[in-house]
């Protein structure tokens, strides 16, 4: 595992996002970082869980992918269909639980940046913008189910890369993609500071044994999985 210092420069400029609808931040960044690290081209099927503005999944067809992204709010959906035809990129882009929406489907690569706070509520919300974040009390409520249905949706070598919160317990997530076949690492880790969300559940963190008194640094990283260790695409 690698930790850097997140300077990321990519730019947002003329992205649209619609009231209620995740904007870019650190963690869409440093999962840019990684999908740009793997090989993609007019053959790759991909699909991005959760698009929000759908920025990454249009990384990925700026350079050649067929992309699907799918998303639970309709809001961040009109978003990504905006950004898409704005920059003249084909994206295909469904409302709903990605589960069912792809159910049948499988893929080359799929990316996830899933809620991973965790949130005092076991229920998970149904609308307004936490549900961009919040992921039940251990916050893995959304990574599991992606951990579970991957094997199910990646072709032979195909690729997963997820970002997630240190707090969630990357080697949780290891564990149960291992358990299901894959082969499955944590290939970087950054620290970033403590956002507004995190600064408001800061007692309830603590009592959980979450966050330690007084931190104000939150540890992401980005783990990758494969049918084939270290497969790339073609």
């Amino acid at each position: 595992m690698t930790s850097t210092a997140l300077s990321l420069g990519t730019s947002t400029t003329g992205l649209v996002a619609l009231p209620g609808v995740y904007r870019p931040q650190a963690d869409t960044w440093f999962l840019a970082q990684a999908l740009s690290r793997e090989r993609l081209g007019p053959q790759t099927e991909m699909l991005e869980i959760g698009t929000g503005t759908g920025v990454l999944a249009l990384l990925g067809a700026s350079r050649g992918a067929r992309v699907t992204a799918v998303d639970v709010s309709w809001r961040a959906v009109a978003t990504a269909r905006l950004n898409a035809l704005r920059r003249r990129l084909p994206l295909r882009v469904a409302h709903g639980d990605f589960a069912s929406r792809t159910a049948g489907r499988s893929f080359d690569l799929i990316i996830a940046n899933p809620p991973y706070v965790p949130a005092p509520a076991k229920r998970l919300p149904s609308r307004g913008p936490e549900r961009a974040w919040d992921a039940g009390p251990d916050g893995r409520a959304i990574i599991d189910r992606i951990c579970e249905s991957a094997t199910t949706r990646l072709r032979p070598g195909g690729i997963l890369l997820m970002v997630h919160s240190g707090m969630c317990g990357a080697n949780a997530t290891i564990d149960r993609l291992s358990r299901s076949g894959l082969a499955a690492e944590v290939t970087a880790s950054v620290f970033v500071p403590w956002g507004p969300v995190l600064r408001s559940r800061r007692a309830w963190l603590e009592r959980q044994g979450l966050a330690a008194e007084a931190q104000e640094w939150e540890e992401l990283v980005t783990i990758r999985a494969s049918h084939v260790k270290n497969a790339g695409l073609g």
